[in-house]
This record gives C-alpha cells, structure tokens and sequence, in this order.
C-alpha cells in the first residue's frame, strides 16, 4: 500500500495539534497524538512530576508505530507529537514539517497556559537551540524535513502552507530560522536563554 506519513512536530505550544488536527481533516488521514498512543499502548515507562509529563519507553514506541502503520488500512496517517521524528521510523515519514514559533511569543503562549519554572526555560531554550530541528534532521531524511516559522500566522495559514507543500510536491527547506540571533540583535539572550 502506497501511504503518506506526516509528521508533525515541534516545541510545546507551537501549535503541533491544533496544526495536525486540522491536516487530517483536510486530509480525512488518520491522527495520531503520541501522548494519547502511549498510554493507550501502555508505553510510559514514568511521570515526570517535576515537569509535569511521562516519560514513554521510546524502543516499544518505535516498535509500536512500526506493527500500527503496517496493519493499518489508512493512506494518509498524521503523527503529531514533540518526539515524533524520533519515534518514526525514517522508511515510513514522507513528510516532517517542524513548527517554529518566535521565543517572545512562544514565551507568552506558554505562560498562558501553565508553564513556569524549568519547565518553561527547558521548553524555551528547546526552542532557540533548534532541538525539534535537530531531531527530525538526525533521525530522518533530511529532504523530507520542512521548518515552518508559523510565528503569528493563524493555524488556517499553516495549513494551507503545508497543503501547499504537499499538493505540490514543493521542496523542503531547513535553516529559514535562527532565534539566537534574533535574540542577540535585540540584547534579550540572558533573559530568554536560562538554563
């Protein structure tokens, strides 16, 4: 079966599910939230209390994603989660789009829901050093990744930038960020980067 994999992946509070729910409708594919795939699957091996997430046993993930996508009779299947790219294996993803989101707003965004301490300074320094990017471009084939600075775009923009894509078999392209720089031009380094 010929069958399209999404990734769709990125910092906490980018926008991955808003994102990726939307895709899959559009797409009538299959949605996949890797949080909601663990425990159903009873993949976590702990929870984090201290930054309030589980930690999932990353080999079965694999293993489990792997027997689900060659059982299931979808052709489309969107996966949406900030480890996606590496729980994926690389044979199966057509496509990783990773969602960058400014620090300034992202710091915002992730105030507003919840996050303070480590967990937001971790999330935000997550963020300006590209680790989202880094990890789709280590575990996967590098012109499949697309980074999208989605920064004040709605998520009906971000959509139609990745239908785009899709639909047009347009190339991927990574590098089209750099918020440390960003952060250095505006002398905003020391309060944004702390850990």
């Amino acid at each position: 079966m010929n069958r399209a994999v999404i990734l769709i992946t990125g910092t906490p509070c980018v926008g991955k599910t808003t994102v990726a729910k939307k895709l899959s409708a559009e797409l009538n594919a299959h949605y996949i939230n890797l949080t909601e795939f663990a425990q159903k699957h009873n993949l976590i091996i702990e929870k984090d209390t201290q930054r309030k997430t589980f930690v999932i046993d990353e080999k079965a993930m694999r293993k489990e994603i792997r027997s689900y996508l060659q059982t299931s009779g979808k052709s489309t299947v969107v996966i949406e989660g900030h480890y996606a790219a590496a729980v994926v294996p690389r044979r199966y993803a057509t496509r990783i789009f990773v969602l960058r989101r400014n620090p300034i707003e992202l710091r915002s965004l992730m105030e507003k829901r919840g996050f303070k301490n480590s967990k937001l300074w971790e999330n935000i320094a997550s963020e300006i050093l590209d680790v989202s990017l880094t990890e789709a471009l280590e575990s996967q084939t590098e012109t499949k990744v697309c980074e999208l600075d989605i920064t004040g775009k709605e998520p009906e923009n971000v959509l139609r930038e990745i239908t785009t894509i899709l639909s047009e078999n347009k190339e991927c392209h990574v590098g089209c960020v750099d918020w440390l720089k960003m952060l250095e031009e505006k002398g905003l380094v020391e309060e944004y980067l702390k850990i």
